[in-house]
């Protein structure tokens, strides 16, 4: 047992921490402090208890239980935070007993969720979470919770106790919830939906808690992501567009951190947030090159992959923070079949960004076709279309006053050419076969001119 000074600041609180032989690892305990930190607490003191399984009352064993409540009067903290899951009444008991409150981790991780989401779609998830949690713990000893509505004019009969009406206003709250969120969801779709008829891939970021996802996000967009030192610094799923290279875009999508032991209830309430890695082309796992944990927490982030169904998706792993390494070595690791498998970078620094998008077009670029086309001035809104779909790599006026408009010079997957060749024939004369790149992720102009493509 440990007891800190007591300084001004957020709300007090006693950390308690149960080692066992199957669970004693001390990082464990210094990830639960940097909870605490993120959630705004001031750690007033620390509880160590070993068990090998938790008492069904009080979780730890009452003489522990007993010199918790001493800490707790001592250090005059506000509530008791407890590193695993508490069963409902073990939550209870543990309040009687130590005059405090009590909240275990799936409760704080909650708490944090709830002072992080920005987003409307963040709120409704983070509050269908805290509610899924706090139903089932509406047992706690407030004495209005068995009070029955009866007993006056109007109200006589077996009325409702006040736990019954709460229980049906979180029911239906929940409700609301889930539809409004289902909402949502399909407008998700419907963005999915767009964006895989215009052929751009997605990839989404995936890691660990303060792994460097959003520093990596911004490196890659310049969107200015709120990034920050901190565990769940961002929670909302943030989406851009970005041009690694000329008729080479994609949409990448920074997602919400993983955690060892995450919620249950965070991982369903998030599944539409989630959903955009499952859609992904190519999954970016972002690696904190520098802890001493990165294997674990490689293994925690595929476990939650596992849980939402997308640990069958293609893989690029970025090892980011070599900057913090003692020896910082920008490097690109292949795999037997010589793609690109792990790249090794700075977000922070820029060091190895240009590997990673050499990297990330090779594992993105399909085969391409040039063509190269004449359209006259009555074409105008076709070349307004491969504009807006970003088809053309270059273009320019024609000299020939006798046929005004532009030559064209396009790059199109082969699906693209499947869907614009009808609109060519008309053109008679002026188009020029295709000539297939294969496996080209940039394409200059200069490489169409060096094929003959020009008039």
């Amino acid at each position: 047992m440990q007891f800190f000074e007591r300084h001004e600041g957020g709300e007090r609180a006693v950390l308690l921490h149960v080692v066992s032989r199957q669970a004693s690892r001390a990082e464990d305990l210094d990830e639960f402090r940097e909870l605490l930190r993120s959630a705004g607490a001031e750690v007033v003191g620390e509880c160590l208890a070993s068990r090998e399984s938790p008492d069904p009352r009080l979780y730890i064993g009452k003489g522990k239980a007993e010199e918790l409540a001493a800490l707790v009067g001592e250090s005059e903290a506000d509530l008791v935070v407890v590193n695993a899951q508490l069963s409902p009444s073990q939550e209870r008991n543990l309040e009687a007993l130590l005059k405090c409150r009590v909240i275990d981790r799936t409760g704080l991780i909650l708490d944090i969720f709830s002072q992080r989401a920005r987003s409307h779609e963040g709120k409704l998830q983070v509050e269908l979470a805290q509610l899924t949690h706090l139903s089932t713990r509406l047992v706690r000893g407030w004495t209005h919770l068995e009070r029955q509505r009866g007993g006056s004019i109007g109200l006589r009969g077996p009325g409702e106790t006040q736990l019954e009406m709460d229980r049906r206003l979180i029911h239906e709250r929940i409700k609301q919830l889930k539809e409004r969120i289902l909402k949502v969801r399909r407008q998700r779709h419907e963005g999915r939906k767009g964006r895989q008829r215009s052929e751009i891939p997605t990839v989404s970021l995936v890691g660990y808690t303060n792994a460097g996802k959003s520093t990596l996000f911004n490196a890659l967009t310049t969107a200015g992501t709120y990034a920050a030192n901190q565990l769940f610094a961002t929670l909302d799923t943030t989406l851009r567009r970005v041009d690694l290279a000329v008729g080479q875009p994609m949409v990448l999508a920074d997602t919400v951190g993983f955690i060892r032991h995450l919620p249950h209830e965070l991982v369903t309430a998030f599944r539409s947030t989630l959903e955009e890695t499952l859609e992904a082309d190519l999954l970016i796992h972002v690696v904190d090159a520098s802890s001493e944990e990165r294997d674990r927490q490689m293994a925690d982030v595929e476990k939650v992959l596992e849980e939402i169904g997308a640990d069958s998706l293609p893989r690029l792993t970025v090892m980011n923070k070599i900057d913090q390494l003692a020896q910082s070595v920008a490097q690109v690791d292949v795999n037997e079949q010589g793609a690109p498998e792990r790249v090794w970078v700075s977000a922070k620094t820029g060091e190895g960004m240009d590997d990673l998008r050499q990297a990330l077009l090779s594992r993105l670029a399909p085969a391409k076709i040039a063509v190269s086309i004449f359209l006259p001035v009555s074409e105008a809104g076709i070349r307004a279309r491969l504009l807006n779909e970003g088809l053309i790599v270059r273009e320019a006026w024609s000299e020939d006053e006798s046929r005004p408009g532009w030559r064209l010079d396009l790059v199109l997957t082969d699906g693209k050419w499947a869907q614009w060749k009808k609109h060519f024939p008309q053109l008679g004369d002026y188009q020029i076969p295709p000539v297939v790149l294969p496996d080209t992720p940039v394409v200059l102009p200069g490489a169409l001119a060096a094929d003959g493509l020009h008039h």
